[in-house]
């Protein structure tokens, strides 16, 4: 009988060869990005808030969108 590491194949290979064909979701595009924090600032009827968090909350809802739907 064969030893039993010979007639096996390791684990981490099928793995390492799955994980390589698993395609991380494309990220959505600066112009898609400004376009929806414009959308969050007119939400809030154009007072003040912070740009910055609404740039991040923009981008967080499209990373979102595309990782549900595969489209932003």
């Amino acid at each position: 009988m064969p030893p039993r590491s010979a007639a096996r194949r390791p684990r981490n290979v099928s793995r390492s060869k799955c994980a390589a064909s698993i395609i991380p979701p494309a990220a959505p595009t600066v112009e898609q990005i400004r376009q929806r924090a414009y959308e969050i600032y007119l939400a809030r009827n154009g007072r003040p808030g912070n740009p910055d968090w609404d740039w991040q909350q923009a981008e967080l809802e499209l990373r979102a969108r595309i990782a549900l739907l595969g489209k932003p």
